[in-house]
């Protein structure tokens, strides 16, 4: 299993009315861990795609617990429990500072080549980091 944690600071521009982070603001939450994760394995989103391979989000599930308030600093911890294939599922829990469970969240993403369009195996550039949190 892969876990990585993302801090990032709650601000005026994420909150609605009542002073708390608008809930279609926590897929942009875990879009910033997931890519943060992927850099902090060595690689970049960009790099994939100049190996044209893409990977757009096949499905987004969030549960919300406790809002997140202006100004928090929260985690977002971004965890991989299995090895992917032809899609890679993240799993996304979002905590305030005093650690108070705020969210949870799963994305499943698929790898498609951009030349054909089509699904396509996850890259092994991706399986090779992933492999040593899985033996």
């Amino acid at each position: 299993m892969y876990q990585f944690d993302w801090q990032y600071r709650i601000r005026y521009a994420d909150i609605d009315q009542m002073g708390y982070m608008y809930y279609g603001n926590y897929p942009r939450l875990y879009e910033i861990g997931r890519v943060e994760a992927l850099r902090s394995l060595g690689l970049r989103y960009r790099t994939l795609e100049e190996m044209g391979v893409m990977m757009p989000v096949y499905e987004c599930k969030s549960r919300y617990i406790q809002p997140a308030k202006y100004d928090d600093l929260v985690t977002i911890r971004v965890i991989i429990k299995e090895m992917p294939r032809a899609r890679i599922v993240f799993y996304y829990e979002i905590y305030n500072e005093e650690n108070v469970l705020l969210n949870l969240g799963e994305t499943t993403l698929v790898f498609v080549k951009m030349a054909t369009n089509r699904i396509t195996i996850c890259p092994d550039e991706i399986t090779n980091r992933l492999k040593p949190y899985f033996e």
